[in-house]
This record gives C-alpha cells, sequence and structure tokens, in this order.
C-alpha cells in the first residue's frame, strides 16, 4: 500500500467510504442496538462498496468468479456463524450471522450455504452485482505477466468490524472475496472462527485481515484474546519480572528493568497493544503480512498491522472518531481514547 500510488482523490473516496461504515455502525449503538447488530450494520455499507474486496467489488478466482467468505461470532455466548465460497449471497455477513442464529452447525459452504440462504429469505444477486472491471484487470494482469496474488494485489481489502455495546458485550465480523486468483476452492482465514474473527467478553473481540494462510497457522483472532484474557488473570508485577529476566538472558549488557516492564503491561489498553503486537509479529516471522482491529471490554480500540497501512477507524460515545489509511495515520499507541464504563 504506496502512498505514492494513492491519488488525494481515491485517499478522499476511501475515507468516506470508512466513515459511512462507522455512522452506520454508531447510530446502532448509540441507539442502544447490540454489538452484533452493530458490526453488521458496519460491514454491509463496505460489502455494498466496490472499492473492497467483499461482497460487491471482491476479486475474480482464477476461473472468473466472485466466491465469498464471512464470519461473525457475539461474545456474550461464543456462538458463531461462518460461510464461505458463496457467490450469489449479496451480503455475507448476514448468511453468517443467519448460520449462527438459524443453524444447528457454525460453518456452511458453497451450493449448502447459499440453499440455506434461499431458505431465510436473504437477498441474492447475479454475477453482475459482484463484478468490477478493475478486479476483472488484476485477474488478467496476473495470469498475463505469472504474477502471485500478493504481486497483483496492493492491497488485501478485506472488511471487518468489531464493537461494544452498552450492555458490556463485545462482537466481531469479518468479510471477504480471498484473493486474486485464488484456485482449488481455495479458503482464507476471514471465514475461519478463531483465525480471522473471534470475539470473548472476557477479553476481546478481534477481526483480521492479511495473507490467509498464516493467519490460519497462528489462529491470530483467537491467539490475540486467549493471551489478553490469561494476561488479565496475572499479577503485573510477577508478569514484568518474568519478562525482565527473560529480556537480561537474550541480551545482559542492555537489559529491560521491571518498572519499564511494569508500564507496559499494567493497564489493558497496553496489555491488549502489547499482546496484539506479538502475534502479529509471529505472524511475520512466519513470512505473513496483514493486520487486526480489537476492541477490549473496556472499551480501548487499537490496530496492529505489520504493513505500511490499512484501512482503518474507530468511533465513540465520547466523542472519538477519525479514518486513517497509512501507518502515519491513527497512532495505536496513544493513551486510552474511551473510559472504563461500558457505553460505547
Amino acid at each position: 500500500m504506496a502512498r505514492d500510488k494513492m491519488t488525494p482523490e481515491k485517499e478522499a473516496e476511501y475515507e468516506a467510504a470508512l466513515q459511512a461504515a462507522l455512522d452506520a455502525g454508531a447510530k446502532i449503538l448509540a441507539e442502544g442496538g447490540t454489538a452484533m447488530d452493530a458490526v453488521q450494520a458496519a460491514i454491509i455499507p463496505m460489502e455494498d462498496s466496490p472499492l473492497f474486496n467483499a461482497g460487491r467489488g471482491a476479486v475474480f478466482t482464477w476461473e472468473g468468479k466472485n466466491e465469498l467468505d464471512a464470519s461473525i461470532m457475539d461474545g456474550r455466548d461464543r456462538s458463531a456463524g461462518a460461510v464461505t465460497g458463496v457467490t450469489t449471497i449479496k451480503n455475507p455477513i448476514l448468511l453468517a450471522d443467519k448460520v449462527r442464529t438459524e443453524s444447528p452447525q457454525d460453518f456452511l459452504m458453497g451450493e449448502g450455504a447459499e440453499q440455506f440462504a434461499g431458505e431465510q429469505g436473504l437477498e441474492t444477486a447475479g454475477p453482475e452485482w459482484f463484478e468490477t472491471e478493475g478486479r476483472k484487470k488484476s485477474l488478467e494482469r496476473m495470469k498475463e505477466r505469472q504474477m502471485s496474488a500478493l504481486d497483483v494485489d496492493l492491497k488485501f481489502g478485506t472488511v471487518g468490524a468489531v464493537a461494544l455495546d452498552q450492555d458490556g458485550n463485545l462482537a466481531a465480523g469479518t468479510s471477504t472475496g480471498g484473493m486474486t486468483g485464488k484456485r482449488w476452492g481455495r479458503i482464507g482465514d476471514a471465514p475461519v472462527i478463531g483465525a480471522g474473527t473471534y470475539a470473548d467478553n472476557r477479553s476481546c473481540a478481534v477481526s483480521a485481515t492479511g495473507w490467509g494462510e498464516y493467519f490460519i497457522r497462528v489462529g491470530v483472532a483467537q491467539e490475540i484474546c486467549t493471551r489478553l484474557r490469561v494476561a488479565k488473570m496475572q499479577d503485573p508485577k510477577a508478569v514484568a519480572e518474568m519478562l525482565s529476566k527473560a529480556a537480561s538472558i537474550a541480551d545482559p549488557i542492555d537489559p529491560i528493568d521491571v518498572d519499564s516492564l511494569l508500564a507496559s503491561v499494567s493497564t489493558p489498553v497496553q496489555m491488549a497493544q502489547n499482546n496484539a503486537d506479538m502475534v502479529m509479529d509471529e505472524v511475520k516471522e512466519l513470512g505473513g503480512d496483514g493486520g487486526i482491529i480489537l476492541v477490549t471490554p473496556e472499551g480501548h480500540a487499537i490496530y496492529s498491522f505489520n504493513t505500511s497501512g490499512m484501512y482503518r477507524g474507530r468511533a465513540t460515545s465520547a466523542g472519538v472518531n477519525e479514518v486513517a489509511i497509512f501507518r502515519e495515520g491513527i497512532d495505536p499507541s496513544a493513551p486510552p481514547i474511551m473510559s472504563n464504563t461500558p457505553d460505547h
């Protein structure tokens, strides 16, 4: 995601689309709606926009089709729903939620998922709704130049949302078209609960975007939430002493003192940021690119990504409202932006 390849007009277009998604989700929460409803409300306009790789605007498979994936999870009871390989569902995130609430299964695929969608009365659309000229040219360029999906896709484009409602409940959802030129029924992390999406009221809600194979191997979304849940159960000073000891062994010349480590693990927002960054570092070490959005039960909204940019935004009942694209946009290490009351 190079800044010199982003025109001011295109940047403004993306920022407006991000703002529209934020406004839709924030409206639900402000009116006392659930985090689950807010997540869907935020994702739907991005699925409907040709700017993002989800719903309308999804990338093409090698065979020239648009195959869509989505997942959603409720942090209250960890109920979840996911779909993969659907081709006619206008808003896959709505189908994922129907799988969660109206099906005994958690994960449906292809024709079966579409049959279920028909029984639930969800809106469908023909190939012309999903096809966009830019995505078609990306596939053509990939085939002509024998490029990889990462070379032809300058950005991933997966969409997602996380939310905390007035009752203190968390939710997460993710929707994508996958990678340009994907073959053999390839499935990425977006529809995989625990890899691309996870929500647990005890720890956090996470939605991820990136090179799906690596996110699946690390189990990124659940790994972050699990680390955060375990960290909250431990004494911060004991954790700091343990980390300081490990740092002194790794670098006896310049060890990190306990007090500085304690400052970095003693607050919820710092704890969440540290754990998210550590998991994303692990993805990078394995060779993967991408990022995550996260919200905690205390209302801290943070990001972590190992790329030059990530489309992102956050809105709170305290009046914070911001969107960004490149790394120098919203600072994820900024002080907490929300109070400790679950009214966001």
